[in-house]
């Protein structure tokens, strides 16, 4: 089944043309579209109208599938996530950041179908680590490539808490999930591109260098990643489907809207551990 590619930015994003996801993939169509979401790092299909089978089919194809330690999750599918919101910046939206960095193998890819839309707003924004490093001075990217930061849960848990949400008991979870360390920079598995991972909602301290030095550092990182030339950002409608690779990219959905939103959400496991 042959696909078309449209080319959303320089940086990332394309969206795929006459492909029908509810259709099982030929290896050849499979690995086809697997090297484009390597090379465009998120992939982004209009009219899909996926059940969560099909969904759950779709995201096996690029590993073992992964359930998302907090959140909702389909009764009847409990490895699909829901994101079910209104007005969402009482939450705690509105951060640019990767998948769950906290743990030490994070998410490969994340496939997320869109189910009900408020009537505006609800955009979702991507950003490619591999600009956010490569655009970087090479004195900079020097002293980034030896650095080490500290990913730690509990940020986004106190923030859900705030926000009126529970998460179990915060005290067990951080047990289960302690601060780890993540290379500033690392090497992508696949492509073997350097980037930068570092990220607002996980990455809290830089090891090994003055409370100072990482305020400064971090607060120069998170403000760089914001940089809209390295960005895509995408307006759903009923049944659009985004598939993107948590390893290489950051993603900010925009909390701008008060009606209902609702998403489905598949993660496939991470299968690397991030490295230099």
């Amino acid at each position: 089944m042959p696909f078309a590619l449209s080319p959303m930015t320089s940086a990332l994003g394309a969206e795929v043309h006459g492909l029908d996801l509810r259709a099982p993939l030929s290896p050849e169509d499979f690995d086809a579209l697997h090297r484009a979401l390597l090379e465009h790092l998120v992939l982004f299909f209009r009219d899909q109208p996926l059940d969560p089978e099909e969904q759950l089919a779709l995201a096996r194809r690029f590993g073992a599938i992964d359930v998302h330690p907090f959140g909702r999750h389909l009764e009847r599918h409990p490895q699909v996530g829901l994101l079910d919101q209104t007005s969402p910046k009482r939450d705690g939206a509105n951060r640019w950041h990767a998948d769950s960095t906290f743990m030490p193998r994070p998410p490969k890819a994340c496939v997320l179908r869109a189910v009900e839309l408020p009537a505006t707003g609800g955009d979702t924004s991507w950003a490619s680590m591999y600009a956010a490093y490569e655009l970087l001075a090479p004195p900079i990217q020097r002293l980034l490539d030896e650095l080490t930061a500290s990913h730690d849960v509990t940020g986004p848990l106190v923030r859900a808490i705030q926000g009126g949400h529970s998460v179990g008991g915060l005290e067990d979870v951080q047990a289960a999930w302690p601060p780890i360390p993540h290379p500033v920079v690392c090497r992508h598995p696949d492509t073997g591109r350097k980037l930068l991972y570092v990220n607002s909602n996980f990455a809290t301290h830089i090891e090994g260098v003055s409370e100072a030095e990482s305020e400064m550092l971090l607060h120069f990182l998170f403000d760089w990643i914001r940089s809209p030339e390295i960005q895509v950002r995408f307006h759903w409608e009923p049944d659009s489907v985004a598939i993107w690779d948590n390893r290489c990219t950051q993603h900010f959905a925009a909390a701008d809207y008060v009606e209902r939103r609702i998403m489905h959400r598949v993660v496939v496991a991470g299968d690397w551990e991030p490295a230099r």
